[in-house]
């Protein structure tokens, strides 16, 4: 075994931490004072779009898809590394300069479209020129996703679809969505559900759906939308089996940004612990405090191994599923145990939303509910056990 990083890859790090101070910082600080109040108003959006646009530019945000599309095909491991950087940055834009895990950004999944439609729709999203939106979860079909009621029926050359998703993040700003929908209820799972590229024109964004997070979801809502027959990702009842053939990549960059995130958290809260005093000596030399931040680094530490291990068996060809649950489980759930012992360490100025832990807190709140709960992972997890 070789846990070393290749050294390419220990370059593309040392040129995105470059990119972050000399791209990123300066943006961020013009903007400061509106992220810290939650509103992500048009000077904020004009600045995470001018870090996107420069991260296309650069070659960063879409570094993983193939270069047949403008990407860099770059690996699993490497896409990791730049996504647990950008978190690990505590810059609050850097997230816009790549784009997993965020489901507007280009999905390998759309690489399963017709290739003659990769211009229409891969290809502006790897260029940031636009954004999508991943349209599954349904009022009575959350975790049990086979659930789902939209229905999409043959119409000649097209396909009619009707339903009503909902919490859909971007699906009040994207200009095309992926769908998925009933094409056989007899199947569902089995080959009776779909997977289709659906045109803003053929969608309404419905009600806005305020979370505890930064960015709200909105239900997407679909009356008889109409698509070409050849908007099918992948094959027609098989919408299932193509997302899943990029779901272990995909939890791989989720708990990247957890690791990130949790390592932010924690070198603030150790150089607050060094620079604060209570009665008469640093907070870092009261164990309560010192035993706290060594916890969290161990379970930093093993995040890592975990999440850099499933990159790894990605890029080996491997289906690691059983990994690719550990770590959505494992990231999640201990990443935000960790911000939450950092920001105790604040006491009560790491309640402040300027303060630098507050609204990691809240985004790792929803990490582990979203792309599949914790409680999700630790069923699939036991049935590999025979339980």
């Amino acid at each position: 075994m070789d846990f070393t990083i290749p050294e390419e890859l220990v370059a593309l790090r040392a040129s995105f931490a470059a990119f972050l101070d000399r791209e990123v910082r300066p943006l961020e600080e013009t903007v400061a004072p509106s992220i810290h109040a939650g509103t992500f108003d048009d000077a904020v959006r004009a600045a995470a779009a001018t870090v996107k646009r420069r991260a296309c530019e650069e070659g960063f945000y879409a570094a993983h898809l193939p270069e047949s599309v403008g990407g860099s095909g770059l690996s699993t491991l490497g896409m990791a590394l730049l996504v647990e950087d950008a978190a690990a940055s505590g810059l609050r834009l850097a997230t816009y300069a790549v784009a997993p895990p965020n489901p507007e950004g280009p999905s390998p999944l759309l690489l399963d479209l017709p290739e003659h439609l990769w211009d229409t729709y891969l290809v502006p999203l790897v260029k940031g020129e636009q954004t999508m939106c991943f349209a599954l979860t349904e009022p009575e079909a959350g975790s049990d996703a086979q659930a789902i009621k939209t229905r999409a029926t043959r119409d000649g050359d097209d396909w009619v679809i009707t339903g009503r998703k909902h919490y859909i993040t971007n699906a009040d700003r994207a200009d095309f969505a992926v769908v998925f929908a009933v094409t056989d209820p007899e199947k569902r799972a089995a080959g009776g559900i779909t997977a289709f590229v659906v045109p803003r024109s053929q969608w309404t964004p419905g009600k806005r759906q305020l979370t505890i997070g930064d960015s709200h979801p909105s239900e997407l809502i679909l009356e008889d939308a109409r698509v070409p027959g050849d908007h099918v990702v992948g094959e027609v009842g098989l919408g299932f089996f193509a997302a899943m053939r990029f779901l272990n990549a995909g939890r791989a960059y989720i708990g990247a940004q957890c690791l990130g995130l949790a390592e932010w958290c924690l070198s603030s809260a150790v150089e607050h612990a060094k620079a604060r005093t209570a009665f008469g000596k640093p907070l870092g030399k009261f164990q309560g405090v010192s035993f706290k931040l060594a916890e969290s680094k161990a379970e930093i530490e093993a995040m890592r191994w975990l999440t850099y291990h499933l990159a790894w068996a990605v890029d080996a060809g491997q289906e690691p599923m059983l990994d690719a649950s550990i770590v959505k489980y494992y990231d999640t759930e201990r990443a935000y145990a960790v911000a939450d012992r950092c920001l105790q360490v604040f006491g009560g100025m790491g309640l402040l939303k300027e303060g630098p832990i507050e609204h990691v807190l809240r985004h790792l709140r929803i990490l582990r509910v979203v792309e599949g709960a914790s409680e999700v992972q630790l069923l699939v997890i036991s049935k590999t056990m025979g339980l």
